[in-house]
């Protein structure tokens, strides 16, 4: 009986012994086990450069799983399910667009999703375009949504760089644009010098047009205001060449020099025989050259001609014009000899 008993007894040790070294087994594999996932999810990612992507609206957690892997920010789906566990994140997933930065683990971008710092898209529209070339940029860019419905007027449109968000609509910022542009024009207009040839905002912006096309020098544009402006207060046409290439093809690039009879065409833009500014912009000016013809240079110049360094000449009177006039011809000639 004794012996039987011991021999239960040993049994039992035994098995608990087993039991003991098995529980001791399984502990030690899940800690391996999480000590792995762990790693694999805080360690640097399989992204090799900066990468954008786009949790769009609707995605669920293994939507956006699936979506990084086949964009190979990260290596399972399952490394980012365990991770918005750990950073009980489920339910705080942002839609939209995210700048991923190479090599960054499964936990920082659970974290960039969660932030919510939207990835900003940008588009640059310079100086001097005109209304209906601003309009085409906006329309073949293939991050905006939705048709224009909008019709800004020439002069309307402030250019500058601007950003958005994906998703964002056309309208959205065309109306950003015209908003900027009447913000800038109130601003300047109230510092505007006195006693200056027009009277309104909307002549301010007419000038301003036409010396964006005239100078794509920033320090030239106060000087080449100054002679519109001094033109203006003595009675004199402005005789600008871009407001007869505008006349006749409406801001569109010529392709050719202006032709003698071109220059006493009968257009309501052609500044070589209209008195005054024209009715309308010829393009969309700067912040710079509004300011420019509301703040112009304090100069006597009257005339301007190129240079032949991309700026300009100035002149105060028709003699030095004249020489101005020849100096730039004798560069052109010795330009058309070189070639």
């Amino acid at each position: 009986m004794k012996r039987r008993q011991a021999q239960r007894g040993g049994a039992i040790g035994a098995a608990i012994r087993t039991i003991f070294i098995l529980a001791l087994i399984a502990i030690a594999a899940i800690a391996a086990l999480a000590y792995y996932i762990q790693k694999e999810i805080s360690s640097d990612g399989p992204l090799a450069d900066d990468s954008v992507i786009w949790v769009k609206p609707g995605m669920g957690v293994t939507d956006i799983a699936a979506m990084l892997v086949e964009e190979g920010a990260i290596k399972r789906e399952e490394y980012f399910l365990i991770a918005t566990k750990v950073r009980s994140a489920d339910t705080r997933l942002r839609a939209g667009e995210f700048e991923i930065p190479a090599g960054a683990s499964v936990l920082d971008i659970v974290d960039t999703i969660v932030s919510g710092k939207i990835y900003m898209h940008l588009i640059t529209f310079p100086e001097g375009l005109t209304t209906n070339m601003i309009m085409a940029l906006i329309n073949g860019n293939d991050v905006l949504e939705g048709e224009v419905t909008l019709a800004p007027a020439e002069g309307d449109l402030l250019p500058e760089t601007y950003a958005f968000p994906r998703g964002d609509t056309r309208d959205e910022l065309i109306q950003r644009m015209m908003d900027a542009h009447d913000e800038v024009l109130d601003l300047l207009w109230e510092t505007r010098a006195e006693d200056l040839p027009f009277e309104t905002k909307e002549e301010a912006v007419i000038l301003a047009s036409i010396v964006e096309k005239e100078t794509a020098v920033a320090a030239e544009r106060p000087l080449v205001a100054s002679v519109f402006v001094n033109r203006l207060r003595r009675g004199m046409r402005l005789e600008s060449d871009p407001t007869i290439i505008y006349g006749l093809t409406g801001g569109e690039p010529l392709g050719r020099g202006i032709r003698q009879s071109e220059l006493r065409g009968e257009t309501p833009y052609n500044t070589y025989v209209i008195r005054g500014l024209p009715p309308t912009p010829i393009a969309n000016p700067g912040r710079a050259s509004i300011a420019a013809v509301l703040n112009p240079a304090d100069t006597d110049y009257i005339f301007f001609v190129a240079d032949g360094t991309g700026g300009h000449a100035f002149a105060s009177t028709l003699a030095e014009h004249n020489a101005n006039v020849a100096k730039w011809r004798r560069i052109e000639r010795e330009r058309a000899n070189a070639q």
